[in-house]
């Protein structure tokens, strides 16, 4: 009789002490539409269900229709991956509008330019705003439809002044997309260990009150920044990466292959490849496995911040527009 009872003592227990439920969080690739080599590394990472989000730049010269129906042609018969719109505002990219200010040569600002213009309060509002809607309306000719979320490439989207033009178009233009804030949740000592962080960390917390105002969704939390010439193993780092992440939140990475393309615009190149091997490689799943982690499948959206933490609970669940 005690062995036939055995069987129902498990169920007991198991049914006492159930497996603790994974946490679900967001990993996009930045900068689809810089270089053929980013698109096809990203590409590759959807198809392998190693990411679940890509945010897409339209003012590059990589981009086009036909990257954008590659990408978009993944999600047909069952949604893989979130498609957001990567707001670019700094060289060497040229504006999509007319108008905008500053220029140099025709071309954005650099990003330190950027910065000290928007810091002293010195850009052109309706230039922002024309810039910011040109690129939505490129990005929905290029889909049909518009982007699940906005994002900034450099975290542009958070400067001052950037922010406030980019929640008054979004609020208009694309109520039901979501903002990626950059707030880290960290320790101390690795909150002061990354300078960039530091910033981030202060932009996003203006950045979240004002979203929270509009009644705009932002992510619950946000990890990814690091020196990208540093020689530690992106594996260790991106594990780093996912201590304290909670529900919601959402790890930036950049994989890619480095093409000429890639080493004519941007000084990140090497590292792309490093990060597309270690998600590739049965190592990153195991990791997640490891951590109590997965990926979202039917994409719960975030749900708009409180103005005193770093997101509020998810209230309701929304699939993705396929």
């Amino acid at each position: 009789m005690a062995a036939d009872l055995q069987p129902h003592a498990r169920l007991d227990a198991q049914a006492l002490n159930p497996a603790p439920r994974a946490r679900h969080f967001w990993l996009c690739a930045d900068d689809y539409g810089m270089a053929p080599g980013i698109n096809t590394a990203i590409r590759d990472l959807i198809v392998r269900a190693r990411i679940n989000a890509t945010s897409v730049m339209v003012a590059t010269p990589s981009f086009n229709r036909s990257e954008a129906l590659s990408l978009g042609m993944l999600n047909i018969g069952a949604h893989r991956v979130a498609i957001g719109l990567h707001l670019v505002l700094t060289a060497p990219f040229a504006p999509l509008s007319s108008g905008f200010s500053p220029l140099r040569a025709g071309r954005f600002p650099t990003l330190s330019a950027l910065l000290r213009a928007a810091l002293l309060r010195r850009l052109d509002k309706d230039a922002l705003a024309r810039e910011i809607e040109a690129q939505i309306d490129a990005f929905a000719a290029a889909f049909g439809r518009l982007p699940d979320f906005i994002d900034g490439h450099q975290h542009v989207h958070i400067f001052p002044q950037v922010r406030d033009c980019l929640l008054r178009v979004a609020k208009r233009r694309t109520p039901d997309a979501w903002l990626r804030q950059c707030g880290r949740v960290v320790g101390i000592g690795r909150r002061l260990a990354d300078r960039k962080g530091l910033l981030l960390d202060a932009f996003s917390r203006a950045f979240r009150r004002r979203a929270a105002r509009a009644g705009m969704r932002t992510n619950a939390a946000f990890a990814g920044t690091y020196h990208f010439r540093s020689r530690r193993p992106f594996a260790r780092r991106f594990a780093g990466f996912l201590d304290l992440l909670p529900e919601h939140g959402l790890v930036m990475c950049h994989p890619g292959f480095v093409d000429g393309e890639l080493r004519r615009l941007d000084a990140l190149t090497s590292a792309r490849e490093k990060e597309h091997a270690f998600f590739a490689s049965e190592e990153f799943p195991l990791l997640l496995a490891k951590r109590g982690l997965t990926l979202f499948g039917e994409t719960p959206a975030p749900q708009a911040a409180s103005q005193n933490t770093a997101a509020g609970p998810l209230q309701r669940r929304q699939r993705l527009p396929i």
